[in-house]
């Protein structure tokens, strides 16, 4: 995983500045791949939802992701009631399966709970375990470049593809230049292409194990006028996770 990191380390520092002006939105939605979905993943996180009411609620959990991002188990810390539960999502979330460790048990959720709110908060199921592959389900068009906060910008346009499950219209995509990281993410309904759901920003990058990491993520809700932040707590990217850890028997140890 070191090499590969290098490698596409290399390509983004001798990108010279011509060939960036040349970079299609596809290209760029490439890269945005590349550094967001590392080949295995360990992290602790903390999510906090803020309701439209104002009430707080607040989530730790281990978070564990392979294959770049195609596996992903989810295990919460905090709160003391939902301590050992978790999910499971494989296939980019098209498969999801939560354990309740109250009773034991391990339930295979529909297939359209990809799109329903995890816990409650304004991340889906499949923001959370698509992987943000983001190559396989839209098409890339390139904007005009803009600024975030200071921050040379590429502008993405992503509209969904017509073999997709994606539960998303279009995308819309502010991409830091200097490390292919999205600050921005415009989120746009499946069947009015105009209304915008949502919106994430992603903050705080610091360089870890060689990767661009955002510890810093807020998604705000157009419509309820909900919030929810996450937090990176600690990341590994150097770990050798087994197989056997993305399975039913997996999720109940």
């Amino acid at each position: 995983m070191r090499q590969k990191t290098a490698i596409i380390f290399f390509t983004l520092w001798a990108l010279s500045p011509t060939l960036a002006q040349e970079l299609t939105g596809d290209q760029i939605i490439e890269r945005v791949d590349e550094i967001m979905n590392p080949q295995q993943m360990q992290a602790e996180m903390t999510m906090i939802i803020e309701t439209s009411s104002g009430e707080l609620r607040e989530f730790v959990y281990q978070s564990y992701s392979k294959n770049h991002g195609e596996k992903n188990l989810m295990r919460y810390l905090k709160p003391s009631k939902l301590r050992g539960n978790g999910t499971l999502m494989l296939n980019y979330s098209d498969d999801i399966w939560a354990y309740f460790h109250k009773t034991k048990r391990v339930r295979k959720l529909a297939e359209h709970a990809k799109r329903q709110k995890m816990e409650g908060s304004d991340f889906s199921y499949e923001d959370m375990g698509s992987g943000n592959a983001f190559v396989m389900d839209y098409a890339a068009e390139r904007l005009e470049d803009e600024k975030v906060e200071g921050i040379d910008c590429y502008v993405v346009e992503l509209t969904r593809k017509e073999n997709s499950d994606a539960g998303y219209s279009r995308l819309i995509m502010w991409v830091d230049k200097s490390n292919f990281v999205p600050l921005m993410l415009d989120y746009y309904d499946l069947k009015d292409a105009e209304l915008k759901l949502k919106y994430l920003t992603m903050s705080d990058v610091e360089v870890i194990q060689g990767i661009p990491t955002p510890k810093r993520m807020v998604m705000t809700n157009t419509l309820d006028n909900s919030q929810t932040m996450m937090e990176i707590n600690s990341v590994n990217y150097e770990v050798d996770l087994d197989d056997n850890l993305f399975t039913e028997r997996g999720l109940r140890e």
